[in-house]
Formats: structure tokens, sequence, C-alpha cells
């Protein structure tokens, strides 16, 4: 999701006289009160939305569980929600546990008898699931996935989909999920695992008079926000643990697509000249270049983008006091996210400054001033004047113009402190050949998801030990190694790029699930 344009979007509610009205149902009996359903055979799925629509309860299911176009016949009278639930499921092994407004149906993980001596490391369990829109179903790329009480997390890839490690000890704990905008979800993360759960959001209303929006001056916000940086984000350093991935796709292919697991040496925020480290733990790539391919592209310093893409550590210059004079600020909204309120400062170039700066949303804590999110662009009125720095050893017979630059940054709080959670970078370029009837279009990203951190015994990598994070981070890559994760956390692939991997012949490690 990029700069949203929250200037032009107003949430309006709409108030209506329904033809049917929905009975007013409590937690603690839903599942034994009692549903009419019209109709004697019906789907599992529309008795699912039925349900949810007569009582007002959203469904969290395992799509492996439930098959949504099976059919069953259905008593025409009332009957209680539970065994509606047992019809949909058909499986007295499926379990129902309602929290807050949402039902989740899934199977209890299976408890096996471990052998445990001389046992050192613990037991990995996988979690995955989609996180989508109650109301649209429409899945919601970026969102965040954590562990409450533990530093573990990770996001949702362009489809909506994740995968997160968990061991043994975390099943006492609960997942939480979060979307700008939307209210948070939390699940007991012992109704996971073994499941690949659909897990809707609900848009969060917040009713903000406009006199109050007015009355906040944005510049003092974000003044204040760069007063707390070292509050908010440390004056110690930490280690964070995160997968990489970076990809350049031609015509909807990908030339190259590689990807890694990193750990970062995350140096202080406050009263420190030192700079971050990467060392790559494990890496691999694919490459769809042929010899007789005239024009290939590669991402240079992705890694390092990523760091740079820290808008706190570097302090980019619409949140900089000293470059505000570049730029116009507004106020335009409060909103929810990761559980927390935010204000949304929207900023923009002022008109007469011709130099291409960026402009986007950026969201700052109604409490403590952190950024938790930045979703900014290179300002496409004056994008053809930065081609240079992003291109280069161009064959002379071609220009490449960039079409697009987009990021995105967000920040996570845990246990009081907030840590780089997830960077994305998307570019798009028009390759045109001077003798060449068609032109090419390339889309290049990066994208870092910190999936782990720690304080204790950090100390900075040996010289030997880092990676060169400015050059070409492919060229640095071996070959493909179809072992390649084994117990680390990854971003599960999108759809579009897998099915190309297997038009390619070339099959993930992860893709075998």
């Amino acid at each position: 999701m990029w700069p949203t344009g929250l200037a032009e979007r107003k949430w309006i509610l709409i108030a209506g006289l329904l033809l049917i009205t929905p009975r007013l149902y409590t937690q603690e009996n839903v599942l034994d009160d009692s549903v009419k359903i019209a109709g004697n055979t019906i789907r599992a799925g529309r008795a699912l939305n039925e349900v949810s629509r007569l009582t007002g309860y959203i469904f969290t299911y395992d799509t492996e569980i439930i098959n949504a176009d099976r059919s069953f016949i259905i008593p025409d009278s009332e009957i209680p929600v539970r065994q509606v639930l047992d019809s949909v499921t058909a499986n007295p092994e499926v379990k129902y546990s309602v929290i807050g407004k949402h039902i989740i149906l899934y199977r209890d993980i299976i408890e096996e008898p471990r052998d445990t001596a001389g046992k050192t490391l613990p037991d990995w369990i996988f979690i995955t699931g989609r996180i989508t829109d109650a109301t649209t179903s429409d899945p919601l790329p970026y969102a965040t996935i954590s562990i409450s009480h533990r530093g573990r997390g990770t996001v949702t890839n362009n489809n909506g989909d994740f995968i997160l490690k968990i061991s043994d000890e975390c099943l006492s704990d609960t997942l939480s999920v979060s979307y700008v905008g939307y209210i948070n979800r939390r699940i007991p993360v012992r109704s996971l695992p073994g499941n690949s759960m659909v897990i809707s959001l609900e848009r969060d209303y917040i009713p903000i008079p406009e006199i109050i929006i007015r009355s906040q001056d944005p510049l003092l916000i974000i003044r204040n926000t760069v007063a707390s940086v070292a509050e908010n984000y440390g004056t110690s350093p930490a280690l964070l643990t995160g997968f990489y991935r970076e990809g350049v796709y031609r015509k909807k292919e990908p030339q190259v697509y590689s990807e890694a697991v990193v750990q970062i040496y995350k140096s202080p925020y406050a009263r420190s000249l030192q700079s971050d480290q990467v060392k790559v733990l494990r890496s691999r790539k694919i490459e769809n270049l042929e010899v007789k391919d005239t024009l290939a592209v590669r991402l240079k310093a992705g890694l390092g983008s990523t760091l740079t893409l820290d808008i706190i550590r570097q302090l980019f210059d619409f949140l900089d006091p000293q470059s505000f004079e570049s730029y116009e600020y507004h106020l335009t909204d409060i909103v929810t996210i990761d559980d927390q309120t935010a204000f949304v400062i929207s900023f923009k170039q002022r008109p007469w400054i011709t130099e291409p700066l960026m402009q986007g949303d950026v969201y700052i804590n109604v409490d403590n001033y952190a950024v938790v999110l930045a979703e900014f662009e290179l300002n496409p009125g004056y994008i053809d004047q930065t081609s240079e720095a992003y291109v280069s050893r161009l064959p002379r017979d071609y220009v490449m113009k960039p079409e697009y630059v987009r990021y995105r940054t967000h920040y996570r709080l845990v246990n009081g402190r907030y840590y780089l959670s997830h960077v994305r970078g998307d570019l798009g370029f028009l390759a045109k050949g001077r003798k060449r009837l068609f032109n090419s279009h390339f889309n290049v990203f990066f994208e870092l998801a910190v999936t782990d951190h720690r304080l204790n015994n950090v100390t900075r990598f040996e010289h030997d030990e880092t990676a060169p994070v400015y050059s070409v981070f492919s060229r640095t890559i071996t070959g493909y190694d179809s072992d390649f994760w084994r117990d680390f956390d990854f971003l599960k692939p999108e759809e579009d790029l897998m099915e190309a991997l297997v038009r390619l012949n070339v099959r993930l490690g992860e893709a075998e699930e």
C-alpha cells in the first residue's frame, strides 16, 4: 500500500433502514442462541455468511477444514448456531472459540510425546494464514503479524499471506494482527498450528471533529517526534534478524530474484556516530537471463537502501526541521495502527521547489510522538530528473526513465521500544531502444521484514563478516539452494511469483508445503 491520498479520503457513516435487522447476541451464548436460515439445502460458505449476517459475528477458519462448496440439509426452523457449525464443518475434531466479535473454527494442536533427552534446540512450529478485510474479503498486504509478548513477528505479502515460525513456548501466547485503520485482532496461538487461517480485520472509525484536527500543528508534532527519538527508539544497540529479498521483473517475468537471511547490527538512534552493519547468514538467487538479452537490469545497493530507509536513524528531510520550508504539511486524519492512535500527516513539496522531493504520509503516535509508519514516493512531476540516480551502465542504444519510486517504512513497538519492522521499495522503469519498435517495462523491488531482535550481548560484526551493502547483491550470490530456509523465517512468496518460478522449472523449498 502506497501513499493513499488521505486528504481526499473521507469515511462516511451511512444510516439506513434495513429489511432485516440483526438480533443482538452476547459473547457468552452466541453458540447456543438460535438462528433461522431459509432453504432446505445450503452450501457451507453461504451458511457461514448467513450466521455472520444474523449475529454480527465474523468467522475465522482454516480453509483446509472448511469446504465452502459442500452442501447439506438444514431444518426449516430455528436451530442453535453450534448446530449450524456442526453441519458446516462435518468434523467433530473441529473446535469453536468465541473471542470478541469473532468465532474461530480450528483443529486443536495434537501434542505428541517427545524425547527431550539431550535436547538443546526448541521444536519449531509454522503458522500460516491470510489477512483480509472483513467486509470485502480483499487481502491486506503488509499487515503486521506478531507474538504479543515476544519480539517475533513478520508481515503479509502482497496477497495478504504470511508464515511465521514459533517455538513450543509460544503456544500459551497470543497472535496479534494489525493494519492501518483496522481494529487489532488477537488470537490464541494454540488454535493456529496445523491450520491455515483466513483472519478478517474490521475497519476502525475514529470520529474526530474537524476543529480538533485544525487545532493541531503538524510542524510541532514533527518537532516533538525528533525530540523524542532517543526515548522511543533507544540509546543502546540491537541485533535484528530478518528476511531480505529483491527482484527485477521484465514484462511481469522475474529476471533476477534473490533472497537472504540477514542479521543487522542496529546502532543506537541517539548519541552515536556508528553506522549500521549487515551480515548475510544464508542467501540464494534465481536468474532468468540469457546471453542474447541485450538489456539486463540489476538492483544496485538494495541492502544499503533498506538501511537508508530507516527514516528515523537517517532522518529523512521531510522529518528534518531544517527542511520544513521545502514542504507543505497537513494533518489529514487520526487513525488506529498497531493498537495505537496516530496522527496522519501528509506532506508534499512547495510549488516553487523544482528539485525532486518526496511526498506521502507519515503516521505519528499521538501519545509519545513515535513514527509508526511512513508511506511516500518521489514526486511524479519531477521524477524524470532522477534517472541518473537509479540507472547506471546502460547500453548506448537505450534510454531508461523512472516511472515511479515508492517506499514504505514501518516500526513495531515491543516492550516499550520501537524497532525497525518492515522496509519496502518499489521502482518502475521504462526502457526505450533508439532503434527498437517496442519499449520494455521493468519493475524492481526490495524488501526487508524483521522477524526477531535481541538487546543482550550485542556487539559489532567483524569486518570480514559484513556484507557489501552498496554493491549489487545478486552478484554476490553463487546459486540456488533448495534446502535454503531450514528453520529460518521468511516472507511467503506471492502467487504470481510462485507461478513464474514454476514456469522456470524452479521450485522453492517452501513451495512444497
